[in-house]
C-alpha cells in the first residue's frame, strides 16, 4: 500500500527520463495495484493508490526537466493485472508502475 519510488528504480528512472528528454515522445504513465482491497485515510481504494503511483513518477520526471504537458497520470487499479493475483509473487508482479511512449498527436 505504497505509492513511494523504491530505491532501486531511480536508476532506471534516471535513464529512462535521459532518453525521454532527448525525444519528442508524450509519457503515459500508468499505475498498477494487485487486487487485494485498500482503505486506508490515505488511499481510499486501489483506484486511489494506483493513480498515487503514476503521479509519483510523473513528478518526478518533471523534477528532472521532463515537460508536464508531454506527461499524462493514470490509474487502473487492479484492472490489467499483468500476472496471477492468487501468489505473493503474482500480486507483486501486478503492483507496479508501466511508461508508454508515445508519438504526439497532431496539432490542429
Amino acid at each position: 500500500g505504497v505509492a513511494d519510488i523504491s530505491a532501486q528504480a531511480i536508476p532506471m528512472l534516471k535513464k529512462v527520463g535521459d532518453i525521454i528528454a532527448r525525444t519528442g515522445f508524450e509519457v503515459r504513465i500508468e499505475g498498477h495495484t494487485d487486487d487485494l482491497p485498500i482503505r486506508t485515510v490515505h488511499f481510499p481504494s486501489n483506484w486511489e493508490l494506483s493513480t498515487a503511483r503514476a503521479a509519483v513518477v510523473a513528478r518526478h520526471l518533471v523534477k528532472r526537466g521532463i515537460s508536464a504537458e508531454r506527461i499524462r497520470a493514470i490509474g487502473y487499479a487492479d484492472t490489467r493485472p499483468r500476472a496471477d493475483n492468487l501468489t505473493p509473487e503474482g500480486r507483486s508482479r501486478n503492483r507496479r508502475v508501466s511508461l508508454v511512449l508515445q508519438i504526439p498527436s497532431a496539432q490542429n
